[in-house]
């Protein structure tokens, strides 16, 4: 028991704090994920997603913080309640979330590592079972440090995490594990492979023969039934390849310029996924970098899932020197942690991306 709990131990507490430290990186984008998960039709707790940001920060905090605590052996009665709480509930959540098909990717790994409903079911199903072993055999869970050590240790983690989370969210996230991350080619980004697996799906036809259902399956062939064709279901059984970036336009009254605009070689994008959430207090800043831009040969365009009703008026009352374009809400919210943002790109490659904060930082 002495050895399965070291074990446990070792592989519980480097887990939970690499996947605190990934979400840690990016709290803004595991309050989305949060806010997906309270949202009407999945738990249907409309009234915490005001609250998902200051949620999320908490949850990964205290992840990477209990991480810490048990590999230390800081307080281990506390420690292990509190990851046994806490891996019953992602056990719960991740279960609903595949039987019930609601979100598709728990975010447990932040966009680092994406896991398969099931697949993360899976992950919190054998976490749990570690985590029973370290409950049953908690009392050699010996600390490693003197009691004084201990604590400076875990008060130092708290204060880390603190200080961290709070740069995170006046900037961006230390890494980038997106496909939209600086470097990469939104155009390579969206190309489909000639090689690339297509998907597989099966066909269950439904017909009436002597006025009895016969169900024929095929992978896609009109079957040769002597009968009434009644209707036909269609089950994805492979997955075909999704390019990294999809889902991604900048349109204008229903016309997709993406194509064009990406071939631009000194472009800057105005990113504001919601222009009623925007931070109004930086838009006379954001002006003046605009403006520098356009006078150094720069096409500036506004991206925003806005309505044009509500661009138009924001452009008018800021005086702002830019149009805007329609790009989906969740596309701009993959695309920068920051409402507005700015990017730098040369034909369709990012070449920077900053904060709202960083907007001196801005070289053109």
């Amino acid at each position: 028991m002495k050895y399965l709990v070291w074990i446990s131990r070792v592989l519980v507490g480097v887990l939970f704090i690499i996947s605190g430290l990934i979400k840690l990186n990016d709290p803004v984008g595991f309050s989305f994920k949060l806010e997906e998960y309270f949202s009407q039709g999945v738990l249907d707790l409309p009234f915490l997603m005001p609250f998902a940001l200051t949620i999320s920060i908490f949850v990964v905090i205290v992840e990477v913080v209990l991480g810490i605590f048990l590999l230390i052996g800081f307080r281990p009665k506390f420690t292990v309640w509190s990851l046994l709480l806490m891996i019953v509930f992602f056990t719960f959540l991740t279960f609903y979330s595949a039987y019930f098909n609601k979100v598709t990717d728990c975010g447990c790994f932040g966009d680092a590592i994406k896991l398969t409903p099931w697949e993360s079911f899976t992950k919190d199903v054998i976490l749990l079972a570690l985590i029973l072993i370290l409950f049953v055999g908690r009392k050699y869970i010996q600390p490693l440090f003197s009691s004084k050590i201990n604590w400076i240790v875990a008060g130092v983690s708290i204060l880390a995490c603190g200080l961290f989370a709070n740069h995170v969210l006046n900037h961006l996230p230390s890494v980038d594990f997106r496909p939209y991350k600086i470097g990469a080619n939104i155009q390579e980004g969206m190309n489909v492979p000639e090689d690339a697996p297509k998907a597989i799906y099966e066909y269950a036809w439904r017909f009436k023969v002597n006025g009895e259902d016969k169900i024929v399956v095929t992978n896609g062939e009109y079957p040769t039934v002597d009968g009434d064709f009644v209707d036909v279901e269609t089950t994805e059984i492979q997955k075909g390849y999704e390019p990294p970036i999809h889902d991604f336009t900048i349109e204008q009254e229903g016309v997709d310029y993406s194509a064009e605009l990406l071939q631009e070689g000194k472009l800057v994008m105005v990113i504001t996924y919601d222009l009623a959430k925007s931070n109004y207090d930086v838009f006379q800043n954001l002006d003046e970098v605009t403006e520098k831009a356009m006078g150094k040969g720069y096409t500036v365009i506004g991206m925003s899932a806005s309505g044009d009703d509500f661009t138009k008026q924001v452009k008018n009352q800021y005086d702002l020197n830019f149009d805007f374009y329609f790009t989906d809400e969740t596309t701009l919210k993959t695309i920068v942690r920051s409402n507005p943002a700015v990017l730098v790109l040369e034909g369709g490659t990012i070449k920077q991306k900053v904060h709202y904060n960083d907007l001196d930082k801005l070289e053109l």
